[in-house]
C-alpha cells in the first residue's frame, strides 16, 4: 500500500528497468535541450571530512607556512608551481595539467561567516545553502530542480552515484532524484521468484505506467509518470553505458569510476543536469601526509581522465565540474602529525568554458580567526555564479537572497 508521494519517491530509484527498446522520449529530450541552450551539465564533487586546504593549494613561500608545519610543509621544488606564491600538492599534476590549459579556476578562501566545525553541522550548511537555519528539509540542489521543474519533465534531472544515502544538496520537495551507488543498482525491483514471475511483474508495472495516464493533479498519476519516466530511462541507461568507448583511459580508483559513468551518462544524452559524486577520508588528524596525498592523487587522475575523455567526445565545454568540502584545516599542525577542523578553503572549478586561473588572495596565515584562516568569498557566492551563469537558474529564489557573482564564468 502506498501511503505517501514522498515514501514513493524515496524508493523509487529502485524502481527502474533493465531492457526493453530505447525510449524516444529520451533522444527527444536531449535535442530540445540543445536546441533551447539547455545542455549544460553540473558535476558537484564532495571531498568529505575537510579538507586540507593548505597542503592543497599550497602557499609554499609563505615562512609562516613552513614555521606552522613542521612535518607537513613543502619545500618549493617539490610542488607544481602556479605563481612566485602558490603551487598544487605534488600528486596534483593532473590538475596542474588543466590549469595549464586554462580549464581550472582556483577559488581562494571560500567559506561563511561564524564558521562551525563539526562535520555534521557544516556539511549541512554546504549542502543546504542556509547557514542561518539549524535544519533544512532540503538542499541548494534539490531547490533548484524544483524552481526549474517544468523544464525536467519526462527526465531524470539529477543523479548521486556511488552512494546510497541521497546527499541532502539533492533533497527537493518536488523533484525526484535517484541515488544509487552504481549502474547495475538502476534496475527494476520486482520481488523474489523465476524469471517469468519476474517478467509478469514487469508487464504489470508498465501496465500501471501507462494506464490512465492524464488524470492531471491526482498523486496516483503523479506516480505513474514517474514510474514510466524510470523504467523507460533504465533502457536507455544501459544502451549507453554498454556501448560508449571512453576517450581517454581512467584510474582503477573508485572516483574514477564514477566520473567514467557521468561521462558515459552525458554522452548518452540522458537529459541529466546535475550529477554529484564524492570522495571521502579528509579527516586527517594523524599521519596526514601519506592519506592525504593519496587522496589528492585520486581526485587529480579521475579529474584529468574524466576531462580528456569528455575533450574527445567534443563535451568538455558543456560540462562543468566544481569540488567542495564541509571546512578547511588548521594552519598549525597538531602532535599527531595532521592537522585538525579548520574554517576557510578553496573550491575548484574545472570547464572548457570557464575563465581558468586563480580567483581571490590567498587567504593570510598571520591574520587569523581562532587559529583558523579566514574566509573572502561566501560560499554562496560560488553557488550563485554556477546557478545564474551556468545552470540559468535564478539564484535568488534558490538561495533566498542576492550574492555577488565571480568572474570564474
Amino acid at each position: 500500500m502506498i501511503t505517501s508521494r514522498r515514501r514513493f519517491l524515496k524508493g523509487s530509484a529502485g524502481l527502474l528497468a533493465l531492457g526493453g527498446t530505447p525510449p524516444g522520449f529520451l533522444a527527444r529530450a536531449a535535442a530540445e535541450a540543445r536546441a533551447s541552450g539547455d545542455g549544460r551539465v553540473l558535476v558537484v564533487v564532495q571531498l568529505a571530512g575537510g579538507n586540507d586546504g593548505l597542503n592543497t593549494v599550497i602557499p609554499y613561500a609563505d615562512d609562516a607556512y613552513v614555521k606552522a608545519r613542521a612535518s607537513l610543509a613543502f619545500a618549493p621544488d617539490a610542488v607544481h608551481k602556479i605563481d612566485d606564491h602558490i603551487g598544487l600538492h605534488p600528486q596534483m599534476a593532473g590538475m596542474k595539467e588543466l590549469y595549464d590549459g586554462g580549464s581550472l579556476c582556483i577559488l581562494q578562501g571560500v567559506g561563511y561567516p561564524n564558521p562551525d566545525r563539526s562535520h555534521f553541522r557544516s556539511m549541512d550548511i554546504w549542502n543546504s545553502a542556509r547557514p542561518e537555519d539549524s535544519f533544512t528539509g532540503d538542499g541548494w540542489l534539490g531547490r533548484a530542480l524544483d524552481a526549474s521543474a517544468e523544464r525536467f519533465a519526462g527526465r531524470v534531472p539529477a543523479l548521486a552515484l556511488g552512494m546510497g544515502n541521497l546527499p541532502l544538496a539533492l533533497v527537493a520537495s518536488r523533484t525526484n532524484v535517484p541515488s544509487i551507488r552504481s549502474v547495475d543498482d538502476y534496475s527494476l525491483q520486482l520481488g523474489g521468484g523465476s524469471v517469468a514471475d519476474h517478467a509478469l511483474r514487469e508487464k504489470l508495472a508498465r501496465q500501471l505506467a501507462k494506464h490512465g495516464a492524464g488524470e492531471s493533479g491526482s498523486d496516483l498519476d503523479f506516480i505513474r509518470a514517474t514510474l514510466d519516466t524510470a523504467i523507460e530511462s533504465a533502457a536507455r541507461l544501459k544502451e549507453v553505458t554498454e556501448g560508449y568507448q571512453p576517450a581517454a583511459p581512467y584510474p582503477q580508483t573508485a572516483l574514477a569510476q564514477n566520473l567514467k559513468t557521468v561521462a558515459q551518462l552525458i554522452a548518452g544524452d540522458l537529459g541529466t543536469r546535475i550529477f554529484f559524486v564524492s570522495l571521502g577520508g579528509f579527516d586527517t588528524h594523524s599521519r596526514q601526509a601519506g592519506s592525504h596525498a593519496a587522496l589528492l592523487g585520486e581526485l587529480a587522475g579521475a579529474v584529468s581522465a574524466f576531462f580528456k575523455d569528455l575533450k574527445g567526445h567534443d563535451l568538455d565545454t558543456n560540462v562543468l565540474l566544481a569540488t567542495y568540502s564541509e571546512f578547511g584545516r588548521r594552519l598549525k599542525e597538531n602532535a599527531s602529525l595532521g592537522t585538525d577542523h579548520g574554517a576557510a578553503s578553496q573550491i575548484f572549478v574545472a570547464s572548457g568554458a570557464a575563465k581558468g586561473g586563480v580567483f581571490g588572495d590567498h587567504p593570510s596565515l598571520t591574520d587569523l580567526d581562532e587559529g583558523d584562516l579566514k574566509f573572502a568569498t561566501d560560499f554562496r557566492s560560488v553557488y550563485a555564479t554556477l546557478l545564474d551563469r551556468w545552470l540559468e537558474i535564478p539564484a535568488a529564489t534558490v538561495l533566498g537572497g542576492e550574492f555577488e557573482k565571480l568572474a570564474f564564468l
